[in-house]
């Protein structure tokens, strides 16, 4: 996927449209053929449609792909209503969370003392929904990370965004770079006082006010949450929590070096295009990012995160799932644990996924073999890496219950932070007591 469509992806939970073939989905079929249902770009598609056809040739088990380009909750929805769910598919957490409740889905949980595979992933990928019960994995790992534009910081004779968590910016250092590679149409530096605020040429970051990967790893290197640890009362009225939205904020409209929506408009540009059109030095946003930049041949880098107190990113994925309906069990489960594995697939090579097996952080060799190439920068070890080994954690999306109800208040929230006519703490208090009135509490993060 691009950035932008697979960061909605996340958010909303992937949904998607089916296309034709779809009666031919194993859950409902009598077919010893296995379906596997999935999302993504045409890109992804034809990576996928490769690991099939590898799994098929090696396995010698027969696998009809189901690619959905749009739509996918609603057609799910009418998959299991009428008892022609696939075999295997990609899903969105808030939707996995309530099939695997209703029994729809594998608890693979028990599975995990037979198959290494699925219990030596890293901690943060599971999807837990009660005690020693696990629907899944998330289908690759994703985090946070500053992409930068190379040229942009050399021509301002400014330090590049540091990719060593030890060594990340705090937020002043980090309003201060951005202010050097701010310039106005006549050739001016946000920190200079010959500056031009209302005529922007390039500007110093981008970000989506809107989505939880940008301002959650800020939150928690503040110190402040989402939520209480019970996930009964919303925090985000705190003072670590309105610090961190009102910098956000002012990054547009009292420093100048970030675009405001309608500056960037209704129709975002994707991280690439940012990059290379010099409009954007930096821009906050995911790692599948890497697929599209690289291919582009941008003069590009990879910064950590800035930092208040301790680093911080987070990881976040949609989670891969078997049906319960399928009638090829131990087949299905051959199947789940191939699909993402990186000596299968390509996308992790390529720049749009990151493994979910913990020795694929940890294991030099194994290291090299996803991110020894072309595609992967000399810092991606330690920007990405090491970063996603020691300082991620898992997105409070996948973790909290009800949170369909919850972004319906949140997210109209942000997104009047955003248009900077209101302070932060005003919006953030108003809009705190009416999430907690609808906080029914987090799923575990282990077994339990």
């Amino acid at each position: 996927m691009t950035a932008l469509s697979r960061r909605n992806a996340l958010k909303a939970g992937g949904a998607l449209a089916l296309g034709a073939g779809i009666s031919a989905c194993g859950g409902g079929s009598g077919s010893n053929q296995l379906s596997f249902m999935y999302w993504g770009s045409s890109f992804e598609q034809k990576a996928v449609q490769q690991m099939l056809q590898t799994f098929t040739k090696e396995k010698h088990i027969p696998t009809k792909p189901i690619y959905v380009p749009g739509d996918y909750e609603t057609k799910v929805n009418t998959l299991v209503a009428s008892h022609s769910t696939p075999d295997v598919a990609y899903m969105g957490a808030a939707m996995a969370y309530r099939l695997a409740q209703q029994g729809k889905l594998v608890n693979l949980y028990p599975y995990f003392s037979k198959y290494t595979s699925l219990s030596d992933r890293l901690p943060q990928t599971y999807f837990w929904y009660g005690k020693n019960k696990s629907f899944g994995i998330q289908t690759a790992n994703e985090i946070m990370v500053t992409w930068y534009n190379k040229k942009a910081f050399k021509d301002a004779g400014a330090k590049m965004p540091p990719a060593n968590a030890d060594k990340a910016w705090s937020w002043h250092d980090f309003i201060q770079a951005a202010a050097k590679v701010t310039v106005d149409e006549n050739g001016n530096r946000a920190d200079q006082s010959s500056f031009d605020h209302t005529k922007p040429k390039q500007f110093g970051v981008s970000f989506d006010m809107t989505y939880q990967g940008v301002w959650y790893p800020m939150l928690l290197s503040n110190g402040g949450d989402v939520f209480d640890k019970a996930g009964r009362k919303c925090t985000l009225d705190s003072p670590e929590s309105i610090e961190v939205f009102q910098n956000f904020q002012d990054l547009m409209y009292k420093h100048h070096v970030a675009p405001s929506p309608s500056q960037l408009g209704n129709n975002a540009p994707t991280t690439q295009v940012q990059l290379q059109t010099s409009r954007m030095a930096m821009v906050i946003d995911g790692q599948w990012s890497l697929l599209d930049i690289a291919a582009a041949g941008v003069d590009y880098g990879i910064g950590v995160l800035p930092k208040y107190q301790k680093p911080f990113t987070i990881s976040l994925s949609g989670a891969s799932v078997m049906f319960s309906a399928t009638k090829h069990k131990k087949d299905a489960l051959e199947l789940y644990l191939f699909h993402n594995d990186p000596a299968h697939v390509d996308l992790f090579k390529d720049g749009l996924w990151m493994p979910t097996i913990k020795g694929y952080y940890t294991d030099p060799k194994l290291i090299d073999s996803w991110i020894k190439n072309k595609a992967h920068p000399p810092e991606y070890k330690t920007a990405v890496v090491d970063y996603t080994l020691n300082h991620s954690v898992t997105d409070w999306n996948q973790l909290a219950k009800n949170d369909d109800n919850i972004n319906e208040l949140l997210t109209p929230a942000l997104q009047q932070i955003a248009t900077g006519k209101t302070p932060a703490k005003d919006v953030l208090k108003t809009v705190a007591p009416k999430i907690t009135a609808r906080l029914q509490g987090w799923y575990p993060t282990q077994a339990v």
